[in-house]
């Protein structure tokens, strides 16, 4: 896969999956196959530039993002913030079974 078909691949997968959309949600939503997403989503096939501007669009991002090296800051820190919580809730059992014993 070409970097720019990679770069797409992933930016797109990542802002859609930031926005809880599944590819037939998606797909829907831009008015194409789902199947059709996830030849783009694996490289497979490139759309057109009509195409990637709908997905831009859908995505609420700028059309450039999608073809960006670096992670959204949001998203980064929306990763962290999911850690966080995933590590506190496990305290919070083990306090909870320590407490139970």
């Amino acid at each position: 896969m070409t970097d720019i078909r990679r770069l797409l691949a992933e930016n797109m997968k990542i802002h859609r999956k930031s926005l809880g959309l599944s590819q037939a949600k998606f797909a829907e939503k831009i008015d194409t196959a789902s199947n059709y997403i996830a030849l783009i989503e694996t490289g497979k096939r490139f759309p057109t530039p009509q195409m990637i501007e709908r997905i831009a669009l859908a995505l609420k991002i700028d059309t450039p993002d999608l073809f960006s090296v670096e992670k959204p800051k949001s998203l980064v820190l929306k990763g962290i913030h999911k850690q966080i919580i995933t590590e506190l809730d496990q305290i919070l059992t083990n306090l909870q079974d320590e407490a139970g014993e």
